[in-house]
């Protein structure tokens, strides 16, 4: 949850209750929920908006410029991810309970509910991953191409290699929640407070 005033002593930002950096761009700041998890490192600019539960990691970069970027809810944005979008084309659009691994690259694309972007992996202008359906870890998925609900692709580029089994779609749907409760261990533990039972 961000603070309520500015620096005055430099440009222009607002501190997250855990260090992340909040600035604007043409006057628009970005708007978290109050129970939105912005990590001390995270670098959030202009045009965006998270949802209740969701967290963004430390060093992540979301730069909502020339568009808007949109976080729904219990999504986690993991470390050294960066998402920016396209110049009054295409938004970046991220729904509830979606999983994007670390150093992931997000530009002008659409992740629907309970998607899965893997590590390092890169989704560019005007694509879509649809429900339940992954893009592996070091993919590549080029303009305009779209993942199919409960559809895994994966190499660069990126092309369909096999269905999400069960096992991982059962497990992907718990991992949202499992970042919310990371994310409030990691809070807790920011403001000292000790839990007989830490999480996990």
């Amino acid at each position: 949850m961000p603070g309520n005033k500015a620096d005055s002593s430099g440009p222009l930002r607002r501190e997250t209750d855990l260090g992340g950096l909040l600035t604007p761009f043409a006057g628009n700041w970005p708007v978290l929920h109050e129970d939105t998890f912005a990590f001390h490192g995270s670098q959030i600019v202009g045009n965006v908006t998270i949802g209740k539960g969701s967290s963004v990691w430390h060093n992540c970069v979301l730069r909502g410029d020339v568009n808007d970027i949109t976080i729904g809810e219990y999504t986690n944005i993991q470390d050294g991810t960066v998402i920016h979008v396209s110049t009054r084309t295409y938004p970046t659009r991220i729904d509830d309970h979606v999983l994007v691994g670390h150093m992931a690259m997000l530009h002008g694309c659409h992740l629907k509910n309970y998607s899965f972007v893997g590590i390092g992996a890169i989704v560019m202008d005007n694509c879509t991953i649809e429900e339940d359906g992954m893009l592996a870890a070091g993919a590549m998925l080029t303009p305009g191409k779209t993942i199919g609900r409960g559809e895994l692709w994966a190499g660069r580029p990126a092309k369909f290699l096999r269905m999400v089994s069960e096992k991982e779609l059962s497990r992907n749907r718990q991992m949202g929640m499992h970042y919310y409760k990371l994310a409030q261990q990691h809070k807790k533990d920011s403001l000292g407070i000790e839990v007989e039972k830490p999480y996990p």
